[in-house]
Order: structure tokens, then sequence, then C-alpha cells
């Protein structure tokens, strides 16, 4: 999975249109490897996009939990905690390894 699309399900306040764009972008991207793709194949890759955009957006709509929401400050904390561990983990091992 990309790490660049992110979880937009059961959020509060909801996955925006932009987010749901921005993430059928990466998917695009990454399932065709262009990061811009050139004229020739441009239609293509925004007809994609506008598709899983339209696709994501129903299906978000679509799905229903009995779960509370999501806080999105709260999962950017935590996002940013794991992210500071990781980095902090593999700086140190790095630092390790070459002494």
């Amino acid at each position: 999975m990309c790490r660049s699309i992110k979880t937009l399900y059961n959020y509060e306040p909801p996955a925006s249109e932009q987010e749901i764009r921005d993430a059928a972008l990466q998917f695009v991207r990454k399932i065709s490897g262009f990061t811009k793709p050139s004229q020739v194949n441009e239609d293509a890759f925004n007809r994609a996009v506008d598709a899983i955009t339209a696709v994501s957006a129903d299906l978000l709509a679509s799905l229903e939990t009995k779960a509370a929401p999501r806080n999105r400050a709260e999962e950017v904390t935590r996002a940013r905690a794991r992210a500071a561990r990781r980095y902090s983990i593999n700086s140190n091992e790095t630092m390790n390894h070459k002494a």
C-alpha cells in the first residue's frame, strides 16, 4: 500500500472531496508508475483519477459502522509520535552500525 494514501473512513469531520481525490491520485500514480503522465497518457490518467475518486466517494458514503468516529487531530498526534519513535530508533541503529 502506498504510504501516502491514508484511511479516510470514519473520521470526524468526514473526508473532504479533495482528500478523496488526493488518495485517488496517489493510487493512480502508484499503479501507473507515473508521477506526471506524458501528454499522450494524460487523458487516460485523469479519467482514472476521476473514476477512482467517484467510486471511493460512493464507497465511503455507503459504509456503515457502530464505532465512534475517530478524531483527526488525535490521529495526527499518534502518527507523529509513531514516526518519531521509528525514525529515532532507525537513526540510533544507523549510528551504532557505523561505529
